[in-house]
């Protein structure tokens, strides 16, 4: 180990919670706090956004999925809703006039409930009142009264006509097919043909002629009667609508007593009242062989079109509505209408028409997953759709898209007054924001969710009440202090950050859960910190399959990694595996080769197209970081060639930048790598070493590989200075950093890694600008300097014969 460069501490490595600062013993006596942690100023932005009325101030919470944004949504619309007023009962009426445009009645909150009922039972009132009020002698008389008088009229007519033909020794004689006229003798019988026959012509020719006159009037007589039926039938409707209004009149002021301040309301039962009389005869019993005649079967319940279709209401509510759709589709958001199959063909009404979320959450607050509602065909327009035009129009996705084609409405639309929060990560806020300009005008409202949240005693004695809340929202046994230091430490682990804790609610909750399950396995009232430890490991070992597999290869010799000895260009390189909420380290074996070239370095897993963008990024800064250092004044007279080896799939990022340099320089400069050492890191142009991420768990992968061949003392990990902030390895590691057993260097520069890794100075350029011989940069622009004399001889034409070589 060089002394000259110390490994870092073991309390460097690690930052424990004093259990002992916390100032409880469990967390029963902590109160209970709101559980968006650390969220401030996501909760201002969602305070305003439910407070200001203005349109267009619609809320995007954003950040990542378990950070309590649902938590910290539902509280603070709760409780600015609590304060609002119920809003208004919505109900769909029968426009009789055009069936077709169902009419839109808004009632004060609790009405609506009030007015179907009370209509229903009107309705059920007319059905008994109205025939009864047919069945009364009253009415049977002045109907007969005025079917005898049609009756009297038609016969005057005929008994004159036939009073008439009499006095011409003609007979009216009623047959069953109609009406004919025959002569008849002085004793009033009717002459038969042959006595007929027997008269004179002239005779015969005046009864034809008497006859013909008295047919032209009974043809004009039998055409009168028509009309004179007619008016008889509407002397008969006449009565019947003024039977009607004595038995309907009084039951619907019944029902417009309790609505005298609802216009609208005394309006319709106005128009019912007229549609009743008009259309009395549904309320008359018939026949069901009359009831098919007429249609009836195929119409459906002719009272339908009386019912009150009730869309939304608030009846018994006491605050303005909230309303979470899990599955925003087009027509979950803003209703349908629904069809009925009869014999082959759908058939709908007004009565069918269904309320979406819109609908319901209408005067109040929605809340919505955005992902959710942007993989639904159709809603996200819809929803704007209705933002915009401030009404919900119900409208058939079906009928839309010209899949049927079948009877529909057009219901009225409905005022929409309503807030809506989308929940949903940042990825699609900026793309939603990128790609559709009428989002900025809908939702200008962004609460963006802190991940972090800065690590202070405060902040542990807050967390410590969190963690408490969680505890008793999820009905878990108390944790003692020490359990506490335990999940705020495994908290700043989350965070990657030794200075930082995570504010990710349901990472947080889960370990509680899992904890309480082991401390109720072993029969403890309380979670201590032995079972949130536990909980951790049980965590890890369920995911751990696949690391499990790959360290095993590493330790059968099937993937080559050393931790011993020394080798040229060869490097053992740090790379982190995420496996959905799991993430490992790997340790990599990455390889470079130089030569005589014209100063390009190629990059391998860029050619076969494994290398990502970042990656190859880092190969390019690291390509002109060599040629800014060792040939400034001279060409880069090399090319060299990087890989990862065994590596099969997509490499990205540019942490392996540094390690992939000190490949190229230990080829150049012919000096072996030590073997027993990890590398991770960045490098700009200037030969910085920047930070990474995943160093925890880059760290604990080449130790645990170290652990499996056995630790000798010399094996450690190099990494960025920058990253040691964020360091919270598991306690293994820490203690064999402590005993000497393993080590963790940081590093500033390149120089100060190419040191440790070769154990040999760097070298620094003199005041004549060169590096000192016995130094790795010394060996390498030595090297260089070679390629150069050797690419500068082979550039020159070849020397011509002294003797011949002019002479022709």
């Amino acid at each position: 180990m060089d002394q000259s460069f110390p490994p870092l501490e073991s309390r460097q490595l690690f930052t424990p919670c004093d259990a002992d600062r916390l100032g409880f013993d469990t967390t029963e006596e902590l109160a209970d706090v709101e559980l968006a942690i650390g969220q401030a100023r996501a909760l201002e932005a969602i305070r305003f956004g439910v407070e200001i009325r203005q349109k267009g101030y619609n809320i995007f919470v954003l950040g990542p999925a378990g950070a309590g944004r649902r938590t910290a949504v539902d509280q603070a619309v709760a409780r600015q809703a609590e304060g609002q007023p119920v809003p208004s009962d919505w109900c769909y009426l029968n426009d009789f006039a055009q069936p077709s445009k169902p009419k839109a009645l808004r009632l004060p909150a609790g009405m609506g409930f009030g007015f179907r009922q009370e209509v229903e039972k009107l309705v059920e009132d007319l059905r008994s009142a109205i025939p009864a009020a047919f069945e009364g002698e009253e009415y049977r008389a002045r109907a007969e009264e005025i079917e005898g008088e049609a009756k009297e009229r038609e016969g005057a007519a005929l008994h004159e006509l036939r009073q008439e033909a009499r006095r011409s020794r003609i007979m009216l004689v009623e047959t069953p097919t109609g009406f004919a006229f025959a002569p008849v003798d002085k004793d009033d019988d009717v002459l038969s043909p042959d006595e007929f026959k027997k008269l004179s012509e002239e005779e015969q020719r005046e009864v034809r002629d008497v006859v013909e006159k008295l047919q032209q009037a009974l043809q004009k007589l039998l055409r009168q009667f028509p009309g004179w039926r007619k008016e008889a039938k509407e002397k008969i409707r006449g009565l019947n609508r003024e039977i009607v209004g004595y038995a309907v009149s009084h039951l619907i002021d019944a029902v417009k007593q309790h609505f005298l301040e609802q216009e609208e309301v005394i309006g319709y039962l106005e128009q019912m009242e007229q549609d009743i009389v008009e259309h009395v005869e549904d309320f008359l019993p018939r026949s069901d062989a009359a009831a098919v005649l007429l249609g009836q079967t195929q119409q459906g319940n002719p009272f339908q079109r009386y019912r009150v279709n009730l869309l939304v209401h608030h009846n018994g509510e006491k605050s303005a509505p909230v309303v979470h759709e899990p599955l925003p589709t087009h027509a979950n958001l803003i209703g349908r209408v629904e069809y009925h199959a009869h014999m082959g063909a759908l058939f709908t009404d007004f009565t069918m028409i269904k309320a979406g979320a819109l609908h319901r959450a209408n005067g109040g607050y929605l809340i919505l997953d955005a992902l959710a509602l942007l993989t639904q065909p159709f809603a996200w327009d819809c929803l704007k759709r209705a933002l915009q035009a401030g009404e919900i129009a119900v409208e058939s996705l079906e009928r839309r898209l010209s899949l049927i084609s079948t009877t529909s409405l057009e219901p009225q639309p409905i005022p929409l007054d309503v807030k809506v929060i989308l929940i949903g990560d940042r990825r699609l806020y900026y793309l939603l924001t990128m790609l559709d300009p009428e989002f900025a005008d809908l939702f200008k409202v962004a609460a963006d969710f802190e991940e972090t949240i800065d690590r202070s005693d405060d902040a542990h004695a807050y967390y410590a009440r969190v963690i408490g809340s969680l505890a008793r929202r999820d009905q878990l046994r108390p944790l003692d202090k020490q359990a506490v230091a335990r999940a705020v430490e495994h908290g700043a682990r989350l965070a990657e950050d030794a200075e930082k804790l995570t504010t990710h609610q349901r990472s947080l909750a889960d370990l509680l859960k899992e904890a309480d399950h082991w401390a109720g396995k072993a029969e403890s009232r309380i979670i201590g910190r032995e079972h949130i430890q536990r909980a951790i490991d049980q965590q890890i070992h369920r995911a751990d399959r696949i690391r499990k597999h790959i360290y095993e290869a590493i330790e059968r010799g099937i993937l080559f990694i050393d931790t011993a000895g020394a080798a040229v260009g060869q490097v053992n390189g740090l790379s982190v595996l995420s496996l959905g909420d799991f993430s490992f380290g790997q340790p990599s074996r990455i390889t470079a080769t130089t030569r005589l070239g014209a100063g390009k370095v190629i990059d391998i897993e860029r050619e076969t197209e494994l290398g990502g963008a970042i990656h190859s990024k880092g190969v390019l800064i690291l390509s002109s970081f060599l040629a800014a250092r060792y040939a400034r004044e001279r060409a880069f007279s090399v090319a060299a060639s990087l890989v990862f080896e065994q590596s099969y799939g997509q490499v990205e990022g540019d942490s392996a930048s540094l390690a992939e340099l000190c490949a190229i320089i230990s080829s150049l400069a012919e000096l072996p790598i030590f073997q027993h050492f990890a590398v991770t890191g960045s490098v700009n142009q200037h030969g910085r070493v920047q930070p990474i991420g995943g160093v925890n768990q880059k760290i604990e992968g080449f130790f645990d590989v170290c652990v499996a061949r056995g630790l000798g003392g010399e094996q450690g990990v190099i990494i960025p200075a920058a990253n040691v902030k964020h360091l919270m390895l598991r306690q293994d590691v820490v203690d064999a950093c402590r005993d000497g057993r393993f080590c963790v260097y940081a590093v500033d520069t390149v120089d100060q890694a190419l040191a440790l890794l070769m154990g040999m100075p760097a070298g620094e350029r003199d005041d004549s600008g060169a590096y000192p011989e016995n130094s790795v940069n010394g060996k390498v622009e030595a090297r260089l300097l070679a390629f150069a004399a050797i690419q500068k001889e082979l550039a020159q034409p070849p020397a011509k014969d002294s003797e011949g070589g002019n002479h022709g």
